[in-house]
């Protein structure tokens, strides 16, 4: 993604989320008409009560690129109200939205588009994206290694053991075989994603399994095309942040008859928009200054307790408790949406 790209995606997921958010409780044009330009209605407030049209249209280049700023940023309005709330008292507007309170404060979902799309605006013009994601497939592959080689270790104990007791052993060998071919497989496309193996020597082996060959032979064919999937996909369903959080915040409060899961839905969009802006801040402070970008990792912990406190009205030692429980939780999601952008990043 290069910077021009980055821009019109900020602008996109701008006007997208504009799209999405009501309108309600917004400022009017500057002058009144006596009827509805659009369907002649007499009019008596700052729309018409037949088609609901603006009493006023703007006819000025000044007022269209006003009309384009306010659809991008939500320039005025909603937003200045929204994101206060949202950085120092996320449970407050978790529940007023929840409540009702929906014609003062941008909506999750809006809030959640335009987020999103500044987020990879924003990591793409730093280059934090392309470092992110391979990042995130080395640590991934990582993890892998780890458990093939444990794995191959545990099955040689066995074999050894074996052999010790006179016991036979092709069943063993059979799976150690597999075990290591799999464990070798990790490793090439480890050493392919960071660039250490020529890509035209890699031959992949028949006897790993089905998933891994498949992921092994494109990273060996083409493996910048590969992480560029990633990356994509990490855009297009970043959406899927939602659904995969839902059920551990459930988990905090199962089988509540208070709390339901839109409840739980507005409370897991609202503080994955958070999250995002924060990343966008972070990764801006720290092109200035890396030191001060690190305290970064100690805010969301806090905004999980005063979200959690205020949306969900539990006392201090039920907030921590739950805050202890949802930082795993976070871990686990992004472990997950990790694991889905590597499993679509394989497919064709």
């Amino acid at each position: 993604m290069n910077g021009l790209e980055a821009v019109g995606d900020a602008v996109t997921g701008g006007l997208v989320a504009r799209a999405v958010e009501p309108k309600a409780g917004e400022a009017a044009g500057h002058t009144r008409e006596a009827n509805c330009l659009n369907c002649g209605a007499p009019l008596a407030g700052a729309y018409c009560h037949e088609c609901g049209q603006h009493a006023h249209v703007h006819r000025t280049l000044s007022a269209f690129f006003h009309d384009f700023l306010h659809g991008v940023l939500h320039f005025e309005g909603k937003i200045w109200r929204t994101l206060p709330l949202l950085a120092w008292k996320p449970g407050e507007l978790t529940r007023r939205y929840i409540d009702g309170q929906r014609a003062r404060y941008v909506s999750p979902i809006a809030l959640f588009l335009f987020t999103v799309f500044l987020t990879f605006a924003v990591m793409g013009l730093t280059g934090t994206l392309d470092q992110t994601v391979a990042g995130a497939t080395r640590g991934d592959l990582a993890s892998e290694i780890a458990n093939a080689n444990g794995t191959v270790v545990d099955l040689e104990a066995d074999r050894a053991e074996a052999v010790k007791e006179q016991r036979p052993t092709t069943k063993i060998d059979s799976k150690l075989n597999e075990a290591r071919s799999e464990l070798t497989a990790i490793q090439t496309a480890k050493a392919l994603k960071e660039g250490k193996v020529d890509t035209r020597a890699v031959r992949v082996s028949t006897n790993m399994p089905g998933w891994l060959k498949n992921t092994v032979g494109k990273a060996g064919a083409n493996p910048e095309l590969l992480l560029y999937k990633i990356k994509t996909n990490a855009y297009k369903f970043s959406w899927a942040l939602i659904p995969i959080s839902v059920p551990f915040v459930w988990l905090l409060f199962p089988f509540s008859r208070r709390f339901r899961l839109y409840d739980h839905t507005v409370f897991v969009t609202y503080s994955l928009c958070f999250m995002m802006l924060l990343l966008v801040v972070g990764t801006t402070i720290e092109l200035v200054s890396p030191t001060i970008a690190a305290f970064a990792w100690f805010v969301p912990p806090a905004h999980m307790y005063r979200q959690l406190r205020g949306a969900y009205d539990v006392s201090r030692v039920g907030a921590i408790w739950r805050t202890v429980a949802l930082t795993i939780f976070a871990f686990i999601a992004i472990a997950l949406f990790s694991a889905l952008l590597v499993a679509l990043g394989a497919l064709d």
